[in-house]
């Protein structure tokens, strides 16, 4: 009762700062640069420092190691849904222009804009590592597979070049983690001074992502949702199949239960952000995957007070 308390009480400080991002940007508060700006002070600027002072402060050594192997789990979940993605468009015979588009969104996961900020209000700083192991997965993935099967619906020949593929995988917040897991394992301790800063510019993640959230439904307009087969498979894929299957892998293994509860919730996170974007670059269907983008996000504010307490009686 008291971690369901706990977790309804970070939703609703979640939901109330998103419905900050939406009405401010009702009264013209931001510009398509201003919404870029926030994304990158986010990615670029608050999350790396985020992950250096929360993992050295709240993890050893030994934990960290006992943490990576299990990034086993969200690979071989996303594999599978990948598959599962494949017979559901056949099923449901989603349209040939974004089949690929279709199966990307099904088995990807928005796991820093929405994924981390949610868990983080849930279940705190300690929760971070397991939220950075399932990213981790995750943007490989998508930036392989996933943008492979974007490219194929795609009007041009252009390719996503190894470099910039690579890039875009080590991204600033998992070189953040990375480093944050060095320091720990070297058993490095940062100057008082640095980790302060660390504490401070990483206190931006969190609210500023959730503007950000707020700021982008209000851009795709609440009036371009629209419910046919192809967005019921998508929204099937992201909330139905993908914490169903991870559940089934996580629940017999001997991982943490806060482990467990944080790789479900980030399996039902919704379509991430990127796929508007690389669907623009390869001249795919962007307004599907912006429309699901839109869909997912704010259907995720009604699905995650649900797996809450499914996953808290589960775990």
């Amino acid at each position: 009762m008291q971690v369901f308390l706990e977790s309804g009480s970070g939703i609703l400080m979640i939901i109330l700062m998103v419905a900050v991002g939406y009405f401010l940007a009702t009264r013209g508060w931001f510009s398509e640069n201003s919404t870029k700006l926030i994304a990158k002070l986010v990615t670029q600027v608050a999350l790396p420092p985020y992950m250096i002072s929360s993992i050295t402060s709240d993890f050893s050594r030994q934990e960290l190691l006992n943490i990576l192997p299990d990034l086993r789990f969200p690979i071989l979940s996303m594999m599978i849904l990948f598959i599962v993605s494949i017979f559901v468009a056949r099923l449901i015979k989603v349209r040939p222009i974004h089949r690929g588009l279709f199966e990307s969104m099904f088995f990807n996961s928005n796991t820093v804009f929405v994924g981390l900020p949610i868990n983080l209000a849930i279940f705190g700083r300690k929760s971070l590592p397991y939220v950075l192991v399932y990213y981790m997965a995750n943007t490989m993935i998508f930036w392989t597979l996933g943008v492979y099967l974007i490219q194929r619906d795609g009007e041009t020949a252009e390719r996503m070049s190894l470099q910039a593929i690579i890039k875009k995988i080590f991204s600033a917040p998992l070189i953040g983690f990375i480093i944050g897991v060095i320091l720990v394992i070297l058993g490095i301790h940062l100057p008082t001074f640095l980790m302060k800063g660390c504490s401070y510019i990483g206190g931006l993640t969190i609210p500023l992502s959730m503007i950000f959230i707020g700021i982008s439904v209000h851009t795709a307009g609440i009036k371009n949702m629209e419910l046919n087969r192809d967005s019921l498979g998508v929204l099937s894929g992201r909330f139905v199949f993908a914490p169903f299957l991870m559940a089934m892998l996580v629940l017999p293994s001997s991982m943490p239960v806060l482990m467990k509860q944080v790789f479900i919730l980030q399996s039902c996170m919704p379509v991430m952000t990127n796929a508007p974007v690389v669907s623009k670059i390869y001249k795919a269907d962007a307004n599907f995957s912006s429309i699901m983008v839109t869909e997912t996000t704010l259907l995720s504010l009604l699905i995650v007070p649900i797996m809450m307490v499914i996953i808290t009686h589960l775990a």
